[in-house]
Protein backbone atom coordinates (compact mmCIF):
# COMPACT_ATOMS: atom_id res chain seq x y z
CA UNK A 1 0.00 0.00 0.00
CA UNK A 2 1.01 3.53 -0.40
CA UNK A 3 -0.70 6.52 2.41
CA UNK A 4 -1.42 8.68 -0.39
CA UNK A 5 -3.38 5.90 -2.55
CA UNK A 6 -7.06 6.73 -1.99
CA UNK A 7 -7.41 2.85 -3.19
CA UNK A 8 -5.80 1.60 -0.03
CA UNK A 9 -7.32 3.99 2.25
CA UNK A 10 -10.10 2.58 1.02
CA UNK A 11 -9.27 -1.09 1.99
CA UNK A 12 -7.61 -0.40 5.61
CA UNK A 13 -10.55 -0.76 7.59
CA UNK A 14 -11.46 -4.08 5.95
CA UNK A 15 -7.25 -5.19 6.06
CA UNK A 16 -7.59 -3.99 10.15
CA UNK A 17 -11.09 -5.92 10.59
CA UNK A 18 -9.37 -8.90 8.61
CA UNK A 19 -5.87 -8.36 10.43
CA UNK A 20 -8.19 -9.20 14.21
CA UNK A 21 -8.64 -13.07 12.58
CA UNK A 22 -4.94 -13.13 12.17
CA UNK A 23 -4.53 -15.15 15.27
CA UNK A 24 -7.52 -17.15 14.73
CA UNK A 25 -6.50 -18.00 11.35
CA UNK A 26 -3.20 -19.16 12.27
CA UNK A 27 -1.80 -16.48 9.52
CA UNK A 28 0.70 -13.84 10.24
CA UNK A 29 -1.51 -10.32 8.26
CA UNK A 30 0.93 -7.50 7.38
CA UNK A 31 1.01 -4.31 5.50
CA UNK A 32 3.86 -2.38 3.78
CA UNK A 33 4.13 0.60 2.56
CA UNK A 34 6.00 0.70 -0.37
CA UNK A 35 6.96 4.53 0.17
CA UNK A 36 8.96 3.29 2.30
CA UNK A 37 10.42 0.08 1.19
CA UNK A 38 10.67 0.84 -2.83
CA UNK A 39 12.73 -2.68 -3.38
CA UNK A 40 9.22 -4.55 -2.66
CA UNK A 41 8.00 -2.77 -5.80
CA UNK A 42 10.45 -4.25 -7.80
CA UNK A 43 10.79 -7.44 -5.91
CA UNK A 44 6.87 -8.31 -5.96
CA UNK A 45 6.28 -6.48 -9.48
CA UNK A 46 3.50 -3.76 -8.32
CA UNK A 47 2.08 -2.46 -10.76
CA UNK A 48 -1.18 -1.24 -8.97
CA UNK A 49 -2.09 -0.37 -5.34
CA UNK A 50 -3.00 -1.78 -3.08
CA UNK A 51 -1.53 -5.22 -4.21
CA UNK A 52 -1.97 -8.81 -1.72
CA UNK A 53 0.11 -11.63 -1.79
CA UNK A 54 -0.71 -15.06 -0.19
CA UNK A 55 2.65 -16.39 1.03
CA UNK A 56 2.67 -19.59 2.31
CA UNK A 57 5.20 -22.65 2.37
CA UNK A 58 7.69 -20.07 0.00
CA UNK A 59 5.07 -20.11 -2.40
CA UNK A 60 3.39 -16.62 -2.94
CA UNK A 61 0.15 -16.35 -5.08
CA UNK A 62 -1.78 -12.75 -5.96
CA UNK A 63 -4.88 -12.37 -4.47
CA UNK A 64 -7.03 -10.78 -6.86
CA UNK A 65 -10.50 -11.87 -5.35
CA UNK A 66 -13.25 -9.26 -3.12
CA UNK A 67 -12.23 -7.08 -1.06
CA UNK A 68 -13.95 -7.74 2.10
CA UNK A 69 -13.10 -8.88 5.71
CA UNK A 70 -15.55 -11.87 5.15
CA UNK A 71 -13.86 -12.62 1.68
CA UNK A 72 -10.39 -12.44 3.01
CA UNK A 73 -11.36 -14.67 5.92
CA UNK A 74 -12.86 -17.29 3.37
CA UNK A 75 -9.92 -17.14 1.35
CA UNK A 76 -7.85 -18.62 4.12
CA UNK A 77 -9.96 -20.78 6.16
CA UNK A 78 -11.39 -22.73 3.21
CA UNK A 79 -8.35 -22.57 1.48
CA UNK A 80 -9.54 -20.92 -1.56
CA UNK A 81 -5.80 -20.27 -1.77
CA UNK A 82 -5.04 -23.58 -3.10
CA UNK A 83 -6.95 -22.43 -6.47
CA UNK A 84 -4.34 -20.15 -7.61
CA UNK A 85 -1.56 -20.72 -10.06
CA UNK A 86 1.53 -19.44 -7.35
CA UNK A 87 3.90 -17.00 -9.18
CA UNK A 88 6.39 -18.87 -10.94
CA UNK A 89 9.89 -19.16 -9.57
CA UNK A 90 11.35 -17.32 -12.43
CA UNK A 91 9.25 -14.66 -10.91
CA UNK A 92 9.47 -15.23 -7.35
CA UNK A 93 10.64 -12.18 -4.86
CA UNK A 94 13.65 -14.34 -4.20
CA UNK A 95 14.64 -15.02 -7.68
CA UNK A 96 18.11 -13.38 -9.07
CA UNK A 97 15.73 -11.40 -11.36
CA UNK A 98 13.24 -10.03 -8.75
CA UNK A 99 16.48 -9.35 -6.98
CA UNK A 100 17.62 -7.51 -9.10
CA UNK A 101 14.69 -5.99 -9.96
CA UNK A 102 14.31 -4.63 -6.81
CA UNK A 103 18.33 -3.62 -6.41
CA UNK A 104 17.26 -1.23 -9.54
CA UNK A 105 14.54 0.38 -7.58
CA UNK A 106 16.34 1.41 -4.37
CA UNK A 107 19.11 2.43 -6.96
CA UNK A 108 16.71 5.22 -8.11
CA UNK A 109 15.28 5.96 -4.89
CA UNK A 110 18.77 6.90 -4.33
CA UNK A 111 19.60 8.93 -7.04
CA UNK A 112 16.05 10.69 -6.27
CA UNK A 113 17.51 11.30 -2.79
CA UNK A 114 20.73 12.38 -4.54
CA UNK A 115 19.04 14.95 -6.67
CA UNK A 116 16.95 16.61 -3.90
CA UNK A 117 19.96 16.80 -1.91
CA UNK A 118 21.62 18.68 -4.56
CA UNK A 119 18.90 20.84 -5.65
CA UNK A 120 17.72 21.70 -2.24
CA UNK A 121 20.24 21.82 0.14
CA UNK A 122 23.39 22.68 -1.96
CA UNK A 123 21.51 24.60 -4.12
CA UNK A 124 22.31 24.04 -7.41
CA UNK A 125 20.03 24.15 -10.18
CA UNK A 126 17.96 21.09 -11.49
CA UNK A 127 19.89 21.68 -14.96
CA UNK A 128 22.88 21.68 -12.71
CA UNK A 129 21.87 17.99 -10.91
CA UNK A 130 21.12 16.38 -14.75
CA UNK A 131 24.05 17.44 -16.15
CA UNK A 132 26.26 16.01 -12.66
CA UNK A 133 24.31 12.82 -13.37
CA UNK A 134 25.02 12.76 -17.55
CA UNK A 135 28.93 13.62 -16.93
CA UNK A 136 28.52 10.65 -14.10
CA UNK A 137 26.80 8.11 -16.55
CA UNK A 138 29.60 8.95 -18.68
CA UNK A 139 32.02 8.54 -16.46
CA UNK A 140 30.44 4.97 -15.40
CA UNK A 141 30.20 3.94 -19.27
CA UNK A 142 33.89 4.99 -19.56
CA UNK A 143 35.32 2.92 -16.49
CA UNK A 144 32.80 -0.12 -17.27
CA UNK A 145 33.77 -0.12 -21.13
CA UNK A 146 37.76 -0.48 -20.35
Amino acid sequence: YAPWCPACQNLQPEWEKFAEWGEDLEVNIAKVDVTEQPGLSGRFIITALPTIYHCKDGEFRRYQGARTKTDFINFISDQEWKSIEPVSSWFGPSSFLMSSMSALFQLSMWIRHCHTYLTENVGIPVWGSYVIFALATLFMGLVLGL
